[in-house]
């Protein structure tokens, strides 16, 4: 019996350039071919330039024009709802009618094996409610990873995840740092005080960032639950390079997307502690310079957090 695929959503505003590229990987997957593709175009903010306008245009032009999958649905706003509210609406209209969801940004461009990768850690982990989150990119680190491992909490550079898993997420950020504060949290939800998420979190509470994605990683974390990363990325970031309203120009999340597909064998459904000091190691070395991380999130969050 065939299985249904999980239906792929693309985020887009005004990068027609980024957009293409993305649409031309996903569609290098064979699995594109027999998926629903939902693409959500931001509209202009009220003092856009005609620049700007008229890359809001050239991308709705590239959503509608795209008939590579089994069928496009392109969602066009007539106002600017913003990163935050565009992806938090968008993934639940989608996944509250679909069950499950693949998400992308028109940044994320994707190896010809992420939508197997997805798709089959959808079908696998449909069931065990301790994972929220698949995600696809992992950060550069140098140390050896098993081939796929959990670490709690949710990710956001191409992630998937079920209607259970989304329905954890809790949009105010107050809750959810009272939590923390509550549950005295704090230095394991920043990596043992690697890596600031939570100064990035009371940012969003400040207003100072719009970032969804913050509170999708402490939504998960505080509900105790997992994502799951493969050892090599099926995704690479494009748009570090300065040409998005909300990200910088850093090489430093620069990775090489698997050549294989990932395979899915039986883990165990728990924090793997190597791979979560991995990752705080890498977060410890870039520290002591300018960290391009923090620099690059006080501009980032809205759009990136990871």
């Amino acid at each position: 019996m065939k299985r249904e695929l999980a239906p792929v959503v693309l985020f887009a505003y005004n990068r027609p350039l980024h957009t293409q590229k993305v649409l031309d990987a996903l569609v290098a997957n064979v699995e594109a071919k027999d998926s629903l593709l939902y693409i959500f175009c931001d509209g202009a903010k009220q003092a856009a330039s005609n620049d700007v306008i008229n890359n809001i245009n050239k991308t709705r032009l590239v959503a509608n024009s795209e008939k590579r999958f089994k069928q496009v649905i392109v969602k066009e706003q007539t106002s600017n709802k913003g990163l935050a509210n565009s992806i938090i609406d968008g993934v639940t209209e989608v996944v509250n009618k679909f069950g499950k969801i693949i998400v992308v940004e028109d940044d994320i461009l994707a190896s010809p094996y992420f939508l197997k990768y997805m798709n089959d850690a959808l079908g696998k982990y449909e069931d065990e409610n301790k994972v929220a989150c698949i995600h696809a990119y992992v950060y550069p680190v140098k140390g050896k990873l098993p081939e796929t491992f959990f670490i709690k909490g949710a990710d956001c550079w191409g992630w998937a995840t079920w209607k259970r898993g989304w329905d954890v997420f809790e949009k105010d950020g107050k809750k959810l740092r009272h939590q923390l504060q509550t549950k005295q949290l704090e230095n394991e939800f920043d990596f043992a005080g690697t890596y600031s998420y939570t100064s990035m979190l009371q940012q969003q509470i400040d207003g100072t960032n719009d970032s969804w994605a913050i509170r999708w990683y402490a939504s998960a974390f505080l509900n105790n639950q997992l994502c799951l990363y493969p050892a090599v990325s099926l995704v690479q970031n494009i748009g570090n390079d300065g040409s998005g309203i909300n990200s910088g120009d850093s090489s430093v999340f620069d990775v090489k997307t698997s050549h294989s597909p990932v395979h899915l064998k039986s883990i165990l459904v728990e924090e793997d502690e190597n791979a979560k000091k991995q990752f705080a190691n890498y977060f410890t070395k870039l520290k002591g310079k300018q960290n391009p991380v923090l620099s690059k999130m006080k501009g980032v969050v809205k759009r990136l957090l990871k």
